[in-house]
């Protein structure tokens, strides 16, 4: 917002006169480039673009934990108004409860969140005895006609199979990259569904390794509905917030050759190929990161790097729930690689025409489908193997040799972005933008 201000605007800031001046020169060297560039992330990335409205709750006056509301609702049956306006989201182990109901346009099924009205939930718990606790619940947002949401973590359930939601549609906990496959991206409500449900794990997951002080060792307990917790030592009483892992993924280019540079771990299903990506380390900027590891990885050195996106990653190792994965373009001062085989299988360069084969050759559409239909499946109980790896395939029916991570991901909007920049995008990345210094 600030390049679009006046000068004078920008003269009168109360900031040093050398950031004003950098901000000036940012603005008269924010080339058509960059703003390309900026154009392709205003549609946001999956897991971004929660549509709830993440603000305190406040329910009842009298009560200062608006979970102790939450359980004054489920224990008694004297709050009919208030009771209406809640919708808790089940999740066990990581996985949230969702059914799947035919697509109005296509024969593709489309999933969605099982969301339990009062009534329901209280039925469950009752049902299943699950004992309740303030860090299974965590409070996720209210829409504008005050309707609160909830997730709740119900692992200690045993699972009785498919469950039965919004006027009877069968149900039952998937695995949120499936989920993650199985969104049609262009469903802007589907997105904001497969969001809420990503925040959701972060939150429940965060709980769950947080149950300690990591200053004295005393148990922690939720407050605030659970968005942070605080240590119950009286003489501690130290408070702890979500944190966000950044993660840094970066597209490694070579100008001069019109080549990127792309990786293989051995956990890749076979043939894909992706960028190269690592966590910060303390007193490090997002820059030196990105220089430090792909210089430790593939020994690569890199001189400018530009910021592309970022986005939310919620489906990473439990141990690591709130990940954010903050994607670059790296400009390679050096070609030779030497790839640290503990970190990598391989890495190579690839021309832009053959990144170019690999993005036409992987069937998104197909695998969208193929996982879609596997939720179905999953909600009715007749769920079979399926190797998603093996719906990559060119027109021919031959596998393709190799392939890119799915819109769903951030190296995929990274690498798409470079094979489809123009010849005009493909001058000195000087041109571009100095915001990434600043």
């Amino acid at each position: 917002m600030l390049a679009r201000l006046p000068f004078r605007f920008l003269a009168e800031l109360p900031i040093l006169p050398s950031v004003a001046a950098r901000l000036v020169i940012s603005r008269i060297r924010y080339s058509s480039t960059a703003r390309r560039t900026m154009s392709l992330n205003l549609r946001p990335h999956a897991f971004s673009g929660n549509p709830l409205r993440s603000k305190t709750l406040r329910l009842d006056p009298s009560s200062n934990s608006p979970f102790v509301t939450l359980k004054t609702l489920i224990l008694d049956n004297t709050h009919e108004q208030l009771s209406s306006n809640f919708k808790v989201l089940p999740f066990r182990k990581g996985r949230p409860l969702a059914f799947s109901s035919p697509s109005v346009t296509d024969s593709t099924p489309v999933w969605h969140l099982g969301w339990l009205n009062f009534y329901e939930f209280k039925n469950f718990l009752s049902k299943s005895e699950i004992p309740l606790e303030e860090d299974s619940f965590v409070y996720l947002g209210t829409e504008a006609l005050s309707m609160c949401y909830w997730a709740v973590d119900v692992t200690a359930v045993s699972d009785s199979g498919p469950l039965e939601v919004n006027g009877g549609e069968r149900s039952c906990f998937v695995e949120l990259r499936t989920l993650m496959v199985a969104t049609d991206w262009a469903n802007e409500s589907a997105m904001g569904e497969l969001a809420i449900a990503g925040h959701a794990r972060a939150l429940l997951e965060w709980h769950n390794t947080s149950r300690f002080c990591g200053h004295c060792g005393m148990a922690t307990v939720p407050i605030d509905a659970g968005r942070r917790k605080q240590c119950t030592n009286d003489a501690c009483k130290k408070r702890v917030y979500p944190r966000v892992d950044p993660v840094v993924i970066m597209l490694v280019i070579d100008k001069e050759n019109d080549h990127a540079l792309l990786s293989r771990q051995s956990r890749f299903v076979p043939r894909m190929w992706s960028c190269l990506a690592g966590f910060i380390e303390p007193g490090e900027s997002l820059e030196e990161a990105v220089r430090r590891e792909t210089w430790e990885e593939t020994g690569i050195e890199v001189g400018e790097v530009i910021y592309h996106s970022s986005q939310p990653w919620p489906v990473g190792p439990n141990n690591m729930p709130c990940q954010l994965m903050v994607g670059f373009f790296a400009y390679a001062k050096s070609l030779e690689i030497h790839v640290d085989k503990v970190e990598l299988e391989d890495a190579k360069w690839h021309s832009r025409e053959d990144v170019k084969k690999a993005l036409t050759f992987a069937e998104y559409e197909k695998a969208q489908r193929t996982a879609a239909v596997k939720v179905d499946q999953m909600c009715k109980g007749v769920e079979k193997g399926q190797n998603f790896s093996s719906d990559f395939n060119v027109e021919s029916g031959e596998l393709a040799p190799m392939f890119i991570p799915g819109p769903f991901a951030i190296a995929h909007h990274l690498i798409s972005s470079w094979v489809n920049d123009s010849a005009e995008a493909r001058k000195s990345p000087k041109q571009a933008t100095a915001s990434s210094n600043l």
